[in-house]
């Protein structure tokens, strides 16, 4: 079986009363992150109403800053804009869109380009993988994955640039995946789009080093949500101590983002993982993923 759209095997996941196409909003409040003086923070987070995006959503909200969601369903946007407006007292504004599209991405697009209500923090979280493997997928899936996963980060990233810069100050926060370190049989392409993302980031953040622009990318591994089941890993066949939590995994993005860390790897499971994957020769490192598919 092949075309479930998710997190990933390893991350991230993908809500509105219209003040204008493809927007809504709500009253304002103070944020945590820079903004100009008298005008609240503003995140926008793609993804955002499952998984690690959610989870990004929730502790944002909770520290007052105003939000901006995008995910492909607008019932569950609206539901969770909602939520958070009563709760935290916080602007929400919500745009349904699917980033696989050029009509979902331009959407997306003017909302970040907007100079009159400019985005402080973008985090690129949308992202899926598929359950069949290469071979077995349609290419029109594994094409539609990387318009997600890489074009679509590519261009809000690209989007949002100009006007940070101009200002001074901003942050992009984008989620890759240990998955990005190694060879996977069973999720080629979904690998190798997020080998893409930590490399852009890395690669943005130096040419940004002087510009007042904050880059960091987020690689978490195996994150307890819904994703894993879609694309078919056993949670049974990982080892508990590898099993991650949302609410930590954008907790230490957030926290790594606000220090100055340029690649954000939550637990010291995966610290090691990394840094070993860059030590052991290729031959063993795919060896060594082999029987972890395996097992999963």
């Amino acid at each position: 079986m092949s075309g479930n759209r998710n997190g990933s095997m390893f991350d991230s996941g993908q809500g509105g009363i219209p003040a204008s196409p493809g927007r809504s909003s709500s009253h304002p409040s103070q944020g945590p992150s820079p903004a100009s003086p008298g005008r609240s923070s503003v995140a926008l987070v793609t993804g955002a109403t499952a998984g690690i995006g959610a989870a990004f959503a929730a502790q944002l909200a909770r520290e007052g800053s105003d939000l901006v969601l995008v995910a492909r369903t607008e019932a569950r946007l609206t539901q969770q804009a909602a939520e958070m407006q009563q709760r935290y007292g916080i602007a929400v504004e919500t745009i349904p869109a699917d980033l696989s599209t050029d009509s979902g991405l331009r959407r997306v697009e003017q909302r970040v380009t907007d100079r009159s209500a400019p985005v402080d923090l973008l985090i690129n979280n949308a992202g899926f993988g598929l359950q069949a493997d290469f071979l077995d997928s349609d290419i029109s899936e594994e094409e539609g994955m990387l318009a997600v996963n890489v074009r679509a980060v590519m261009r809000l990233t690209h989007a949002a640039l100009p006007g940070m810069i101009e200002r001074g100050s901003g942050g992009i926060l984008n989620v890759s995946s240990v998955a990005g370190s190694v060879p996977t049989a069973t999720g080629a392409t979904y690998a190798a789009s997020k080998a893409w993302v930590t490399s852009f980031t890395e690669s943005l953040s130096m040419l940004l080093a002087d510009k007042g622009v904050q880059l960091t990318v987020l690689c978490p591994g195996f994150t307890r949500t819904d994703f894993h089941d879609r694309v078919g890993v056993s949670r049974g066949g990982v080892p508990e101590r590898l099993w991650l939590d949302a609410a930590d995994v954008a907790a230490t993005g957030l926290r790594d983002h606000r220090r100055g860390a340029v690649i954000s790897i939550p637990g010291i499971q995966y610290k090691v993982s990394v840094i070993g994957s860059r030590l052991v020769p290729r031959s063993l490192l795919r060896w060594v993923s082999t029987r972890v598919t395996a097992a999963t």
